[in-house]
């Protein structure tokens, strides 16, 4: 084998250890702040709570749970829950704007886009009736729709 031949091959392995190893050498850290760690444990909370409850309601479901057992743990999930959510309202309403202002924002889109769309309305109305007329059920043999002028379905060849 020619000497510049080997240089070529170990320069070409170097490249692709290096390649292979630049997710290992480099140190991408995200921080996390606190808030973001807090809203993490309580949105996993709720989510551990609701799957517990829907356990807790399929077991009961098939007789799994003792009916005088059952009440007194769904009241439990139902108030672990309830407290949850209660952070989680809390947490989102002192790190971000308020709920009164995503109602005046829809409010505000609803008042200014309502004579489009009556146009828009006025223009869907239009195009159901256009297929209406088109439209000619199902085909009885395998279930895809056909057309009111077909006389054979395009998919299975029965007669319709």
């Amino acid at each position: 084998m020619d000497i510049g031949a080997i240089f070529i091959l170990l320069a070409l392995v170097i490249l692709i250890a290096m390649y292979l190893a630049q997710p290992y050498l480099e140190k991408r850290a995200k921080v996390v702040s606190a808030e973001e760690l807090e809203l993490s444990a309580l949105l996993a909370k709720r989510d551990d709570v609701i799957s517990v409850l829907k356990e807790l309601e399929f077991d009961n479901a098939l007789g799994k749970v003792p009916e005088g057992n059952y009440p007194k743990q769904r009241e439990e999930l139902m108030e672990k829950g309830a407290e949850a959510l209660r952070r989680i309202d809390a947490f989102k309403s002192g790190t971000s704007g308020s709920g009164d202002q995503l109602e005046e924002a829809i409010r505000a889109r609803q008042a200014g886009a309502s004579a489009e769309d009556d146009e828009i309305e006025s223009l869907i109305a239009a195009r159901r009736s256009k297929r209406k007329d088109k439209s000619g059920g199902f085909c009885p043999n395998c279930g895809n729709p056909i057309l009111s002028n077909d006389k054979f379905c395009t998919s299975c060849g029965k007669r319709t």
